[in-house]
C-alpha cells in the first residue's frame, strides 16, 4: 500500500525478495497534474502494472465493500509506505500477522507527511528510517526496526528521499525476515519525544533574505526539488520578478553596504545574494515563465546593459 516514488522503491525491493509474495497493490486514485490537469497515475501504479500485479485504487475504505475485498485476499502482512490515506482500524485488523509501515524518520521524531523535508529545514545532521507496527494513531505504533542516515551539508530533500527509500526497502525486508524467524521485537514509542512534520506548501519555499544564510541554505535544500525555493526581485524598482533558485552554499560575510536580498552578481560561477549575515551562492536561477539559467547567463541578461 503506497503511492509516491518513495513507495514505489519500497515495492520494487519487496518484489526482488523471494521471501514473500505480493498478492495485491493498493494505491491512491489517479489525480489531475501538470498544466493540463490531466489525470496522472501514482508511481506505484505504474510499477504495479508493469509487473502484472493485482491493482486497486479505492478513494478510501469507508465503503465496506472495499474492506471485504481486501479481507478476501487473506494477507499475512499489510506493508504500507507513503500511501497518503489513513487506514481505519477495520483495515488494520485484517492481516493475519500485522500491518507494518515504512516511515522516513527516526520515530517518534517527525511523525506526519513531510519528515525528510522538516529534518533538513531544521538543520538536522541525522535522519533515518523506522519500520513500525501500525495502529490507529498517526505514526504512533511500536518500533520494529530503525536505521540512521547522515544528512550531509549539500544533501537536499531529493537525495535524502532516494537514500531513505532504498534503506527503507532493505529495512522492511529485514523486519519481515525477523518476523518469519520469530525474532522481531517491539519497542513502544516515547510520546514525550514526539514531533510533527506538517506537509509542505508552496509558501515554505519563499526565501526571507533577512534570515541568516545557514537557515536559508537549510530551507532551500528542504524544498528541493519540490515545491522549490523562490523569492521576488525588483530589477527596476517598480515590479517584482519571481526567481526560483536551486541549493547552493554559504559564502563570505555580507557587505555592509548591501541590504538583504541584494543580488551582487557572479562569484566563482555562482550567483551571490545577500542574506542577514553572509552571502548565499546559488548555481542557477529560473525567472518566472523562463528557463533555468546559469549565474553567468542571468547576470549577462539581467544585471548588465
Amino acid at each position: 500500500m503506497g503511492s509516491s516514488g518513495f513507495a514505489a522503491m519500497i515495492l520494487d525491493r519487496l518484489l526482488a525478495w523471494d521471501g514473500c509474495g505480493v498478492v495485491a497493490v493498493y494505491t491512491r486514485p489517479d489525480r489531475p497534474a501538470g498544466r493540463g490537469r490531466r489525470p496522472a497515475p501514482p508511481p506505484v501504479k505504474d510499477l504495479a502494472l508493469a509487473r502484472g500485479l493485482v491493482l486497486r485504487q479505492p478513494e478510501n475504505f469507508k465503503d465496506q465493500a472495499e474492506v471485504r475485498a481486501l479481507a478476501e485476499l487473506g494477507p499475512d502482512i499489510l506493508a504500507v509506505a507513503a500511501y497518503g490515506l489513513i487506514l481505519p482500524q477495520a483495515v488494520l485488523d485484517l492481516p493475519r500477522l500485522m500491518p507494518v509501515n515504512v516511515h522516513a524518520s527516526l520515530l517518534p521524531k517527525y511523525r506526519g507527511p513531510a519528515p525528510i523535508q522538516r529534518a533538513i529545514q531544521n538543520g538536522d545532521q541525522v535522519t533515518g528510517v523506522t519500520i513500525m507496527r501500525m495502529e490507529a494513531g498517526l505514526d504512533t505504533g511500536p518500533i520494529l526496526l530503525q536505521r540512521a542516515l547522515r544528512i550531509g551539508d549539500q544533501d537536499h530533500a531529493g537525495t535524502i528521499h532516494d537514500e531513505l527509500a532504498e534503506m527503507g526497502g532493505e529495512c522492511l525486508v529485514e523486519a519481515l525476515q525477523r518476523l518469519a524467524q520469530g525474532r522481531l521485537t517491539e519497542v513502544a514509542q516515547d510520546d514525550s519525544l514526539a514531533s510533527y512534520a506538517p506537509k509542505l506548501t508552496r509558501r515554505d519555499g519563499l526565501v526571507d533574505w533577512s534570515l541568516p544564510a545557514g537557515r536559508i541554505h537549510n530551507q532551500v535544500r528542504a524544498v528541493h526539488p519540490r515545491p522549490g525555493a523562490y523569492f521576488f526581485w525588483s530589477p527596476d524598482g517598480k515590479r517584482d520578478m519571481r526567481l526560483a533558485i536551486a541549493p547552493g552554499r554559504v559564502g563570505d560575510e555580507a557587505p555592509k553596504d548591501a541590504g538583504p536580498g541584494t543580488i551582487l552578481g557572479e562569484r566563482d560561477g555562482l550567483l551571490a545574494i545577500v542574506a542577514a549575515d553572509r552571502i548565499y551562492l546559488v548555481p542557477e536561477v529560473r525567472p518566472e515563465g523562463g528557463r533555468t539559467m546559469s549565474a553567468k547567463a542571468f547576470c549577462n541578461g539581467y544585471l548588465k546593459g
